[in-house]
């Protein structure tokens, strides 16, 4: 695969059928538009699209069933798209981590030894992982030092009473 291909403009819509139909190439219109909440008459015009495309090829199996596979193009688009999704996480997953790694630091230099995590999402677990790796005690209550994310960013919020 070459990486320096831009990436073809394929809807959401598209990718989802495009994965739909790697998964099963036996599925129905019908079968597409209940996985993919949307009406058979969208289904059928966004199949009728990735054919044109090169994307899918059809055979009829009898007078009324069909089977719907990828071409190796299609597959490169399936690919390609799902490769993207992947880096862009990642990416977003480093950032998160340095931004971790940063806030863990400096409580370090402050000498602090434990903090307390506000909030139980992906983002406070990649902070969880980072603090505990770099050797403050996760409190199970709020201990003197409460970090929490808001929007883009870790905050530390400091309680003057037990600053330890």
């Amino acid at each position: 695969m070459n990486a320096q291909m831009p990436s073809p403009d394929v809807k959401q819509q598209e990718y989802e059928l495009l994965n739909a139909i790697a998964q099963d190439s036996l599925v129905t219109q019908a079968g597409l538009s209940a996985r993919l909440g949307i009406a058979v008459g969208s289904v059928n015009w966004y199949i009728k699209r990735l054919i044109n495309r090169g994307y899918v090829k059809v055979s009829h199996l009898d007078r009324t069933r069909l089977k719907y596979d990828l071409t190796p193009e299609g597959m490169r688009v399936l690919t390609q798209r799902a490769l993207l999704y992947m880096k862009s996480s990642l990416r977003v997953y480093q950032e998160w981590r340095e931004k971790a790694k940063k806030i863990a630091s400096d409580l370090k230099a402050r000498g602090v030894k434990s903090v307390y995590l506000e909030g139980n999402d992906e983002v406070m677990d990649i902070l969880r992982l980072t603090c505990i790796e770099m050797g403050l005690a996760v409190a199970d209550k709020p201990c003197g030092w409460t970090l929490r994310h808001i929007l883009q960013d870790y905050v530390i919020v400091e309680d003057a009473d037990e600053g330890n």
